[in-house]
């Protein structure tokens, strides 16, 4: 039995190996690793770590079947509250969120929630075990929008439910920004999101690819010709942020998620794919969150010596502590306290660097950061061929753009309730990226859920 107070170690790959291919970097736990994680848990009456948790999983009844070695119970228990318990596992930003809450950690680190649920999660997977179907349909049919993590938490939810579900999916594959936004080292495709959908499809989800709402079919249409009751807008937020500082428009500028969907959808990566990507030398990502750090790392991994410029400091980072220090030790370069003002390109406009200026930080904004403030006459050179924008993504309009009566904000974000994703047109609710704009895996669920709450109490009030 090892110290209480410290959490049982992960096993990773070697920095200096997985810098050079695109294997999971986390090994997660064994069977036995699992169990003794899951005795510094103190199952605690009232858990502070499941009020940290969006989905509400009851955290110490799933530890306890892992302490006691009943894994399926543990995978039956995390079900109720989550479809996707090995992508949360993996991707979720825990250490604020259950891990941030647990008492475990006052004195000592917190328990490795996150891994446990991904050992359980696999665990599951490897012995062919499913989550419980509704026992019978109640008849009613609900069309869901989006096959990202809203989309598939809420279709499995209202399937439990005994409903009758389509999901359309715009992409030719399902997952939304678990295929196309986070790259393989960090969230397997085959082995993890492929599962993940398969199980939410086992619940009796039908999921319809190459449909675009707003061009294939509207929202209207659905409700008046199809014979759907109500609509869930799960569709995420895919269009890019750009600066606009001369040069953007030059050969060798990417936004990070046409970087990321070209290497994951696309197979970028793989030397069997011809997918059209410049592989550069020299790569500079623009921006500090945790789809910055994804698109460093690819970029790295494809052959680049690869620069991240902030603008703030460190401490400021808005990505997770885990991913900047994976980021670091593969040998990423961190230029922070740094703005792009140009990008500089050759006479065939190919990108040939970046011009930026140093920042200092002065007082708080509005998001309570320290403003970034420039340094007159602090302009430096970043030699690069290739430059990735990661600086956020807002919703495309395309679905509001052709939904009578859904209201918008001045993001192009469509306005929902938080209880219940209610938009202001009658039987359609929204949730996700698409109402909150860019943000994490686990929120987006915890939106699916209220969807399928509101969905749901809104057909029976119906029906009554």
């Amino acid at each position: 039995m090892g110290d209480v107070l410290k959490k049982v170690p992960v096993r990773e790959q070697d920095p200096k190996v997985r810098a050079t291919n695109f294997d999971e970097v986390c090994l997660g736990y064994n069977q036995e690793e699992a169990q003794e994680e899951a005795v510094r848990c103190l199952n605690c009456k009232k858990a502070q770590c499941v009020i940290g948790c969006p989905v509400s999983i009851d955290i110490p009844a799933f530890i306890h079947e892992v302490k006691e070695g009943n894994f399926a119970e543990a995978y039956r228990v995390i079900s109720e509250s989550s479809a996707l318990p090995a992508v949360c596992g993996r991707v979720c930003p825990q250490e604020t969120q259950c891990e941030g809450k647990c008492i475990r950690g006052k004195k000592g680190e917190p328990v490795s929630i996150g891994k446990l649920e991904r050992f359980v999660a696999d665990w599951a997977k490897e012995n062919g075990i499913k989550p419980t179907p509704a026992a019978q349909k109640n008849g009613h049919k609900v069309a869901v929008i989006g096959s990202g993590p809203a989309g598939l938490t809420c279709a499995g939810d209202l399937a439990r439910m005994g409903y009758d579900v389509t999901i359309f999916e715009a992409l030719h594959k399902a997952g939304g920004v678990l295929v196309y936004g986070i790259p393989e080292f960090r969230l397997p495709k085959e082995k993890v999101v492929a599962a993940e959908v398969e199980n939410v499809k086992s619940l009796g989800v039908k999921i319809e690819t190459n449909v675009i709402i707003g061009k294939s079919v509207t929202i209207d249409e659905l409700l008046k010709d199809e014979g759907f009751e109500a609509v869930f807008i799960g569709s995420g937020a895919g269009l890019p942020m750009f600066m606009g500082i001369p040069g953007e428009q030059a050969n060798g500028v990417f936004s990070a998620n046409e970087y990321l969907t070209r290497n994951n959808l696309m197979k970028a990566f793989r030397d069997d794919y011809d997918t059209p990507i410049v592989h550069g030398k020299k790569v500079v990502v623009v921006g500090g969150g945790n789809v910055a750090m994804d698109a460093a790392r690819t970029a790295l991994r494809l052959g680049a010596e690869t620069h991240i410029v902030y603008r703030r400091s460190e401490a400021e980072l808005p990505a997770r502590a885990e991913e900047v220090h994976h980021a670091k030790e593969e040998g990423v370069i961190f230029d922070l306290l740094c703005n792009p003002v140009e990008i500089l390109a050759d006479e065939n406009s190919w990108v040939t660097g970046v011009r930026c200026i140093r920042m200092e930080l002065g007082e708080p904004d509005a998001s309570g950061r320290r403003r970034p403030v420039e340094i007159p006459g602090s302009e430096f050179e970043i030699e690069a061929d290739t430059v990735i924008m990661s600086l956020g993504t807002s919703p495309n309009p395309l679905i509001s753009s052709t939904t009578y009566g859904l209201d918008v904000n001045k993001r192009k974000c469509i306005v929902a309730d938080e209880e219940f994703g209610r938009t202001s047109k009658e039987g359609v609710y929204a949730g996700g990226d698409a109402v909150t704009g860019a943000a994490t895996v686990i929120l987006a669920m915890g939106a699916g859920k209220a969807g399928a709450r509101g969905i749901d109490e809104y057909i029976k009030s119906k029906n009554a």
